[in-house]
């Protein structure tokens, strides 16, 4: 029984003009967040329930690395370059973004039924407190989702804009985003922030268009991003800024929950060096030994981003009940005991993954049936969606442990059930590849990866054909015997077909 693709289904499957710069910046990321959040979060079960703590709130010190670990932007740029792909001219808003939200909340309706039994558990078991505690890390992750949502409806708009058009948005984001900062610094209102969840993650996703478009040339990304380093350093030393970039439970004045300035910069030299580095991540990722495993993960990205939490959780707890635990950073042995966390969680990481990644390409009755909406009742799937992703940000927020995130999960869902319902089912297959929202499509760069400089040419404009034909068929990989998805994700990437 095979677990995963086969080797020479991967590279064969793989077409030449796959921006395949994208899948290791996603992948590489996703690796940082993981074993990053693995390090940072300390637990533990004590007499009276879970204890959580976090690394860098004991060890200060230590923040200053949180500008290498927050890779989000990373993740913002890779979905809005795809969706900059495959977005053919003169698609219907929302029609397309609910087709969007369709791959991409398919794990998370499996996450959430997991998290909804396992608390009910819990608190017959742990107690109210422990169960609203663990309710609330179980679904802090999923803020991404809802932004996403959220961004991710700006896209088509923003490939309407030329190079000037886009620059000037960049700026206009950044002002922005100073402005409610300055608005929350003068009034101690954490809630003049919240603009902002939009606002500074809309950044890397008006760099990913640019990107996608060849509208970046590699001397100007690298000036820039040095320029805006240097603005980032500044507004910490001489602004009101903190350092970490990342929660840490000792924040002053949070650069994420809700994101600042700082933040929004960090997302534009981050972004920018990304793209001035592309091309030679492109051409590395070629090597047969790099692109194999970057091209698995990439089928199950949702996966490993959904699902890394209980694996830590798994590890910590299982360490725990051997009598190790590492939940000081200046007792004896931490970092030792740190490492054997780590390596421990990378197997039940992997076992997790191997048993669930299926679930993100398995398609749900009704919610995955093919949808088509335009003009008035596309303009009201569109904003169900949005509703969605607000609501997503909500629960996030207050977790499933409080009757608030309860009711937030009831409304997302009701809200992309009645976008689903709004939309006029197709005899015409989606012509998207059915994979996770964070790994498709299969990304078309119109100069392969060469960079902005230009190479061969694709038609970006030609939809992939989701149909079983060439580097699709029935395997035992990621499936699980069913249609190999990671065959159809890159089969639905040729050109010229």
């Amino acid at each position: 029984m095979r677990f995963l693709p086969s080797r020479s289904a991967v590279l064969d499957g793989t077409p030449d003009t796959r921006d395949r710069a994208i899948d290791v910046a996603r992948l590489a990321s996703l690796l940082v967040v993981m074993f990053g959040h693995c390090v940072l979060l300390l637990a533990t079960i004590t007499p009276s329930g879970v204890w959580v703590g976090n690394t860098l709130g004991a060890q200060p010190a230590l923040q200053p690395i949180t500008w290498v670990l927050q890779v989000m932007p990373l993740f913002f740029l890779a979905g809005a370059a795809s969706s900059a792909y495959g977005l053919k001219q003169g698609t219907a808003w929302g029609g397309w973004l609910l087709g969007r939200a369709q791959r991409l909340a398919r794990p998370v309706f499996w996450y959430l039924a997991f998290w909804s039994v396992i608390l009910v558990g819990a608190r017959l078991l742990l107690g109210e407190s422990s169960a609203a505690r663990l309710g609330g890390e179980s679904v802090a992750l999923l803020w991404f989702i809802g932004v996403y949502l959220l961004v991710l409806a700006f896209v088509p708009v923003l490939l309407r804009g030329g190079r000037a058009t886009l620059a000037g948005v960049t700026v206009g984001l950044l002002v922005a985003s100073a402005g409610f900062d300055g608005a929350r610094l003068a009034t101690g209102a954490i809630e003049w922030g919240f603009p902002n969840f939009l606002i500074v993650w809309l950044i890397p996703v008006v760099i990913g268009v640019a990107y996608a478009r060849r509208m970046i040339p590699t001397r100007f990304a690298l000036a820039a991003a040095a320029v805006t380093f240097v603005a980032a350093v500044a507004a910490v030393v001489v602004g009101p800024y903190d350092v970490p970039l990342v929660v840490t439970g000792a924040e002053t004045f949070s650069n994420t929950t809700p994101p600042t300035l700082l933040l929004g910069v960090h997302c534009v030299w981050v972004s920018l060096l990304f793209v001035a580095a592309a091309p030679a991540i492109g051409r590395w990722a070629r090597r047969p030994r790099v692109w194999y495993p970057v091209a698995v993960g990439n089928g199950g990205a949702m996966t490993l981003y959904l699902w890394h939490i209980p694996a830590i959780a798994i590890a910590a707890f299982a360490l725990h009940y051997l009598g190790i635990d590492a939940v000081d950073p200046h007792q004896p042995g931490f970092w030792g005991l740190m490492g054997l966390r780590a390596a421990l969680f990378a197997v039940v990481m992997f076992a997790l993954f191997v048993v669930l990644s299926p679930l993100e390409h398995r398609r749900i009755p009704w919610w995955d049936a093919p949808v088509a909406a335009s003009g008035a009742a596309g303009a009201l799937v569109g904003a169900l969606v949005c509703v969605a992703g607000l609501a997503v940000l909500l629960m996030a927020k207050e977790g499933l442990g409080s009757s608030a995130g309860r009711q937030a999960m009831v409304v997302f869902v009701g809200a992309l059930a009645g976008a689903r319902a709004c939309a006029a089912r197709t005899a015409v297959e989606n012509p998207m590849p059915t994979v996770a929202e964070s790994s498709d499509p299969a990304y078309r760069r119109p100069h392969g990866e060469t960079g902005a400089g230009g190479g061969r040419r694709c038609d970006r404009a030609r939809p992939a054909q989701g149909r079983g034909g060439r580097g699709v068929g029935r395997s035992p990989g990621l499936a699980g015997g069913k249609e190999s998805v990671l065959r159809q994700q890159v089969s639905a990437s040729r050109c010229g077909r």
